[in-house]
């Protein structure tokens, strides 16, 4: 039997700053304001998102944790004791937590201890720009962040659009915004002409830009997607 109590309920974030209960469904919001411990990405994001849920003047009252890339080992273990007689709620800086996020070491920890993880329903870049794209939604690879270095990212382009080619499968790629146009820029470099591209920037935004085209096409018709979130999918 398990010693602890608590489970682990993972809160969705919004994508940008776009009113809650458009993208955040009422139970899930009813949820978080429920909780008294949460572990987050980012702590003061956190607590913007909690007050726009309905915790606005009890956000003080909320005992948080931070959980990052910068965490050691021993210190996510140490997040264990929040459970012996709490729920807690994980939250990432946008969307889903525990995806390309460093949550999902706490979501591993929970598993191995025997700690019930709660998925909740949100918002996700990767899933609403595949689904988006038109390109193949019944077989694709995440493939996170590929390397930064302009050698290997062209590198790592080329074989991701020849496994793709193999497979049929479509290939997603996020990118730190600030990196966005050089990635793009590799992209219309080394692709084949055919392969298809699409650009799923500010998703679930008013500044929402989703486009799928040929490489040929968008080297004809270049566009800048700037320092946004943004999605890159690619079937060859």
């Amino acid at each position: 039997m398990t010693k602890y109590k608590g489970k682990l309920y993972l809160i969705p974030a919004p994508l940008g700053d776009n009113p809650v209960e458009e993208v955040i469904p009422a139970h899930v919001l009813n949820t978080a304001c429920a909780l008294k411990c949460f572990v987050v990405e980012e702590l003061r994001t956190a607590r913007r998102f909690l007050s726009k849920y309905g915790l606005k003047g009890h956000i003080d009252e909320i005992d948080f944790h931070e959980l990052n890339e910068h965490t050691g080992q021993d210190d996510v273990r140490a997040l264990l004791e929040l459970f012996a007689d709490a729920d807690v709620g994980l939250m990432s800086e946008a969307g889903l937590p525990a995806v390309a996020d460093p949550g999902a070491r706490l979501v591993e920890l929970c598993h191995e201890n025997d700690i019930e993880v709660v998925p909740m329903v949100g918002p996700s870049s990767l899933m609403m720009a595949l689904m988006g794209s038109g390109l193949n939604g019944q077989c694709f690879e995440f493939c996170g962040y590929i390397p930064a270095k302009p050698e290997q990212r062209r590198q790592a382009l080329k074989t991701l659009e020849k496994q793709s080619r193999a497979a049929h499968r479509s290939e997603i790629i996020i990118e730190t915004p600030y990196r966005n146009d050089s990635m793009l820029a590799d992209m219309l470099e080394v692709l084949s002409p055919d392969t298809r591209i699409c650009i799923a920037a500010d998703i679930s935004l008013e500044t929402q830009f989703i486009r799928t085209r040929k490489v040929s096409e968008w080297r004809k018709s270049p566009v800048t997607v700037g320092k946004r979130p943004c999605v890159f999918i690619i079937l060859a």
